[in-house]
């Protein structure tokens, strides 16, 4: 999967991140909506995941792998639970549409916000996570910047062509009448799976 830049930890403002911000990240995101599950181990993220899809009667499932997905072993273990899981770029534009979840990786998140950035140089990314109703996001729990400025340092550093997502909470929108409606442009749930791992090297409050 062709990405914007495949490592973004060496590009985070050093010193500037780390697991400290988690708590803060976590707040600003359930404020718009988000659902946060934070697990230490891969297999737990992997229970997450297929508890979703179960609660939910998922039947077919788009997937961009990330090395969180991987392992974790998401999609051997959805399709071992019967559930149809498409994860080749042309089965993901074909099925995204009538999807009932889309999952995927996020570079980082942002405290100020509750925000996750998404690289999205790959066309499969972007409909994993705009399409179905229901779009998992996978983090390390350790990338955590505080706020937009720190977002947009990282972002510099790596960006001169390509397609990058802040992703906020679900979709949402106020267009009509000024009705707040959640899911019309995009997915109506929003869960980020933040797995805890090592502590980056710089991520430590300087």
């Amino acid at each position: 999967m062709i990405k914007t830049c495949v490592d973004w930890t060496r590009h985070l403002p050093a010193g500037k991140f780390g697991p400290h911000l988690f708590p803060e990240f976590e707040k600003r995101a359930k404020a718009v909506s988000a659902e946060i599950f934070r697990v230490k181990t891969p297999a737990e993220a992997r229970d997450v995941v297929c508890n979703l899809a179960r609660f939910t009667n998922a039947r077919k499932v788009v997937s961009v792998s990330s090395p969180l997905q991987e392992a974790a072993g998401i999609d051997a273990a959805l399709r071992e639970a019967g559930i149809e899981v498409h994860n080749d770029p042309a089965a993901i534009a074909e099925h995204a549409p009538t999807a009932d979840i889309g999952i995927s990786g996020v570079e980082f998140g942002v405290a100020e916000t509750g925000s996750v950035c998404q690289d999205g140089y790959a066309i499969e990314s972007r409909l994993v996570s705009s399409l179905p109703p229901l779009h998992v996001a996978f983090l390390d729990s350790n990338l955590i910047v505080p706020g937009i400025i720190e977002a947009f340092e990282a972002i510099s550093r790596v960006f001169d062509r390509g397609y990058i997502s802040l992703i906020t909470g679900p979709s949402r929108t106020a267009d009509i009448e000024r009705v707040l409606t959640i899911g019309v442009h995009g997915p109506s749930r929003f869960v980020v799976v933040a797995v805890d791992g090592e502590q980056r090297k710089g991520g430590a409050a300087s």
